[in-house]
């Protein structure tokens, strides 16, 4: 199965990371490819350029080898709409390769806002990670999306190409992207929160610093 964790990673944090092997490990994958998005288009403008922040999750993931990068939406420029990123990934792959993105519930609970939405469960499954504090709204389009899509276990996933929507509930790190970037902004140490050595090369190249920063 293809495993794809799309984000800003902005930056990238432990909290991110952990996930990443939890779902490795438990979906019994041999990698997972993170895939940093260009131009979110639900969410405001990242804090740290496309180049900055394929930089440090190239760094972070240095030493293990089932953490892989995956760069084409930033390549591709504009703004990283999945059902183009997946169609992509579909003539790479073929059709009859499983493929599956990860998504939270709080990103998923907008699912049906998003471009071609109806397009993306029969390009890929869906991973869907239970995040503390985020339900699916009753009576919703998500929920009812969950309810028809939803998978029991692992083997059922393979066993086909997409359409399938397996719920897990790994455990989080309570690490936000957001309080990196805060912590930064006020001089503040992000030590452990961040791998060591994207600590180092946000310090050498000043990112995400405020005034307190500088």
């Amino acid at each position: 199965m293809h495993l794809v964790y799309g984000g800003t990673f902005d930056p990238v944090h432990n909290g991110h990371l952990r996930v990443a092997i939890e779902l490795m490990e438990r979906l019994e994958v041999d990698c997972i490819h993170l895939m940093p998005c260009h131009i979110p288009p639900h969410r405001g403008a990242p804090g740290g350029s496309s180049g900055d922040r394929l930089d440090l999750l190239n760094l972070s993931v240095a030493d293990e080898p089932g953490l892989r990068v995956d760069g084409r939406e930033l390549m591709r420029g504009g703004s990283s709409y999945t059902a183009d990123t997946l169609r992509q990934l579909r003539q790479e792959l073929g059709p009859d390769k499983p493929v599956a993105i990860v998504l939270g519930t709080d990103a998923f609970s907008s699912f049906d806002r998003w471009e071609e939405w109806e397009q993306i469960p029969e390009l890929a499954h869906i991973i869907l990670v239970r995040r503390p504090q985020s339900e699916l709204a009753p009576g919703s389009v998500p929920e009812r999306l969950l309810a028809e899509h939803r998978v029991e276990s692992v083997r059922d996933l393979k066993a086909t190409p997409a359409g399938g929507i397996y719920e897990i509930a790994p455990p989080m790190l309570d690490i936000s992207a957001t309080g990196v970037r805060e912590r930064l902004e006020q001089g503040r140490s992000i030590r452990f929160l961040v791998p060591d050595a994207v600590v180092t090369e946000i310090k050498k190249r000043g990112l995400y610093a405020g005034e307190s920063g500088r």
